[in-house]
């Protein structure tokens, strides 16, 4: 809605141009080599804000809202996040192994799904069932803080993200944090550069 008053275009065209700057993130191969933080989070409103044709009827928590994993590289402080329909042991690890070269130092939860990660990385977890949250270099509140920061901007900025383009939107907020510490020019010709052979038609983005 701001873009669309400040340079005069409808709320269509804003829509549209952010999201194919969006398009500039989410494609990075490297791989992390650590240490690296890995966790996953729920995004989503909470059942019992929503209306009652908006309710699923399906009990608390994590229903009606949408699971994403992430991973945050100490070393570089860049992160990479995924949108997943489901949190087991396949998808978490499956994405580990996707993002972070083996034998890395890595960090988690006590998430069951995580269990046998130990094989090929240096894995270990800190028990938040019990309280524990930090236990010296064995933490994921890198993550977790990036976690709060994309909420706060779903609840205060877009108030709602639907599940069809979150992925846009935490590839958008993944990437900022990357070069979050770079100069303006520097961020600004690393977009442009993730921007090259890209081209989001409007047919496919509300397809």
């Amino acid at each position: 809605m701001k873009l669309h008053r400040d340079i005069g275009v409808t709320q269509k065209t804003a829509w549209f141009m952010t999201h194919r700057l969006r398009e500039a993130w989410g494609d990075d191969m490297e791989l992390f080599t650590g240490p690296v933080e890995v966790d996953e989070t729920y995004v989503g409103g909470k059942e019992a804000n929503k209306r009652a044709s908006k309710k699923l009827h399906a009990g608390r928590g994590t229903v009606g809202k949408v699971a994403v994993v992430g991973a945050k590289d100490r070393a570089t402080g860049k992160i990479k996040a995924k949108v997943v329909e489901k949190t087991d042991a396949d998808t978490l690890q499956g994405f580990v192994m996707d993002h972070v070269l083996f034998g890395t130092p890595l960090y988690t939860d006590e998430h069951k799904s995580y269990k046998g990660l130990g094989y090929v990385y240096d894995h270990e977890t800190v028990q938040h069932s019990v309280g524990e949250y930090v236990n010296e270099q064995i933490h994921i509140n890198g993550l977790e803080s990036f976690w709060s920061m994309l909420k706060r901007a779903h609840k205060g900025t877009f108030h709602k993200l639907s599940k069809k383009h979150l992925q846009r939107y935490v590839n958008e907020f993944a990437g900022k944090h990357g070069i979050r510490k770079a100069d303006t020019m520097d961020q600004m010709e690393e977009i442009f550069a993730g921007l090259i052979g890209k081209r989001l038609m409007y047919k496919d983005l509300i397809a």
